[in-house]
């Protein structure tokens, strides 16, 4: 049988809840039933002697599992998505059908089904019974039905084989995703050729990074005072800069515009951007200078970083050249790409908003979490991306879990499409869909093969992942995926370095043929 025919065999024995209680009858049947329920992340030994022991006493075995929306009992879980879970569980022979169960408890599906037993295990019964399980039992015996206890006296805990060491099944979940929402790996390579041509607006802070490599020296003996040789200082156009150079290396017409000083730093940014294809239409405030960080490194240490700013708000002058420079410029696509450090402010975001162009996708970036900023300002955009830190920072929380805080931002954000950076944990996705609709929730894992800087992978991450909303005309599971490989990607270069269309189609290639479980073509 071909890995396609087990597929479809597998999956023929995941049902709705609906198909499933046409297929068992009402009760009396002649055949019993039996049903199980869980999360089952990591099916693992105790599991499956559950299941075993739970067969032994019906005909018919239904394995239950709990949906991703209602699974938050530890941070970033499940860390296996509720379709992949579906098919580990139909894999086994003992298991005749598997649901995914929507409710936050099995209570409905009992009520619905009226299995004949309902299993749990071994730990359940120990001590008081809890009064979920109370509950469970009560509904058993409002049609007859019966609880079993499946015997055993060793509990295997799937959380602590996740706190040990999480299994790596980044291929697996992209497989099920991909299947799930019917795309092709062609389909990603065509997404990421029609990039080209997208015209994309920027507006935000340019910031110049500088790397000052020194020889460390020694220290004073009189003073605690390090001494360290100058080697060299290089500079990057980093910030709402270096975003602008990866919408314009992905393949989009890319308008620019920042406020810069008048200074030499200045300079620098303004040849750098042409050189990379960037429509740059600078504001110049003689006022303030052009932002730099600047960090000192010696033996491959980050000793001290020196930072050259001024983060006042910006007149309301220059509020009204951004906004005309917003409504003049033709866009499928803006985005505001907020690092705190004038443009943006509480009494500027609405006045720049108002002047986005009516039918411009909107893209919101806001990374201030060690700043006074918040993306939920940004109200009713299109796409929102920030990371863990600052979705906590945004809403003042540092204790939920990961699923229920994106819940909580992207309900506070009012956005269509929310991606959470998870950092190496990959990212979450949500997204606007009816309400029967269960699909709001996309997890894809890091496409890192090794970190050497992560910084800019968030910059990476969003010019892809906005690209490809457009590209694929709203498909947020293909935006996740680009986005994803390209941050993985930008993680393994040193500094500021855009992605190439070239390197993310190449590790797509890579990717298809881990899928396949076969070996990369070679290059000559």
């Amino acid at each position: 049988m071909m890995e396609n025919d087990n597929n479809e065999f597998f999956s023929s024995k995941i049902k709705t809840l609906d198909e499933l209680a046409a297929i068992i009858g009402p009760r009396p049947r002649e055949n019993k039933v039996i049903m199980c329920h869980g999360t089952f992340d990591v099916v693992h030994p105790g599991h499956v002697r559950h299941l075993l022991y739970a067969k032994s006493k019906a005909d018919i075995l239904i394995a239950s599992l709990t949906c991703d929306n209602h699974v938050t009992k530890a941070n970033l879980r499940p860390y296996v998505p509720e379709d992949l879970r579906a098919i580990n569980l139909s894999a086994f022979e003992m298991v005749d059908y598997v649901v995914i169960d929507r409710n936050p408890t099995p209570i409905e599906n009992l009520k619905r089904l009226e299995p004949d037993f309902f299993a749990k295990g071994y730990e359940y019964v120990k001590g008081n019974i809890p009064p979920k399980t109370r509950e469970e039992m009560d509904t058993l015996e409002t049609y007859g039905g019966e609880m079993i206890f499946t015997p055993g006296d060793i509990v295997y805990s799937s959380s602590r084989i996740f706190e040990s060491e999480p299994p790596n099944i980044g291929i697996e979940k992209l497989m099920v995703l991909m299947e799930a929402e019917d795309i092709t790996f062609g389909d990603l390579a065509e997404t990421i050729d029609r990039f080209k041509g997208i015209k994309v607006h920027i507006l935000g802070d340019t910031i110049i990074d500088s790397f000052t490599r020194c020889t460390m020296i020694g220290g004073m003996t009189k003073t605690p005072t390090i001494s360290v040789r100058f080697e060299e200082k290089t500079d990057f156009v980093g910030g709402a800069g270096v975003v602008a150079k990866h919408f314009r290396a992905a393949g989009a017409d890319v308008t620019f515009s920042t406020v810069l000083g008048e200074d030499p730093l200045a300079e620098y940014a303004l040849k750098d951007l042409e050189a990379a294809g960037v429509n740059t239409v600078p504001v110049i405030d003689g006022t303030r200078p052009t932002t730099n960080k600047n960090a000192f490194v010696a033996d491959g240490y980050r000793m001290l970083k020196v930072d050259t700013l001024d983060n006042r708000p910006i007149s309301d002058k220059i509020v009204g050249q951004l906004q005309e420079q917003l409504r003049e410029t033709q866009a499928d696509l803006v985005v505001f790409s907020d690092f705190r450090h004038g443009i943006f402010n509480k009494h500027t975001i609405k006045a720049l908003i108002d002047a986005i162009p009516d039918g411009a996708f909107r893209v919101a970036d806001s990374q201030v979490a060690s700043r006074w900023g918040n993306i939920t300002e940004f109200k009713d955009f299109d796409l929102i991306t920030p990371n863990e830190r600052e979705a906590r920072f945004a809403l003042g929380d540092q204790d939920s879990v990961v699923r229920p805080l994106a819940t909580e931002l992207f309900a506070r954000a009012e956005c269509k499409t929310l991606i959470l950076k998870l950092g190496e944990r990959g990212i979450i996705t949500y997204r606007t869909r009816p309400d029967d609709d269960p699909r709001t929730i996309i997890s894809v894992d890091s496409f890192a093969n090794r970190v050497v800087d992560a910084v800019g992978a968030g910059d990476a991450l969003l010019s892809y992942a906005a690209l490809a909303m457009i590209a694929s005309e709203g498909n947020e599971a293909i935006a996740s995926i680009l986005g994803s490989v390209a941050a993985g990607l930008e993680c393994e270069y040193d500094g500021n370095v855009v992605v190439t269309p070239k390197s993310v189609k190449d590790r797509l290639a890579s990717s298809e043929c881990a899928v396949r479980f076969s070996e990369a073509p070679r290059r000559d």
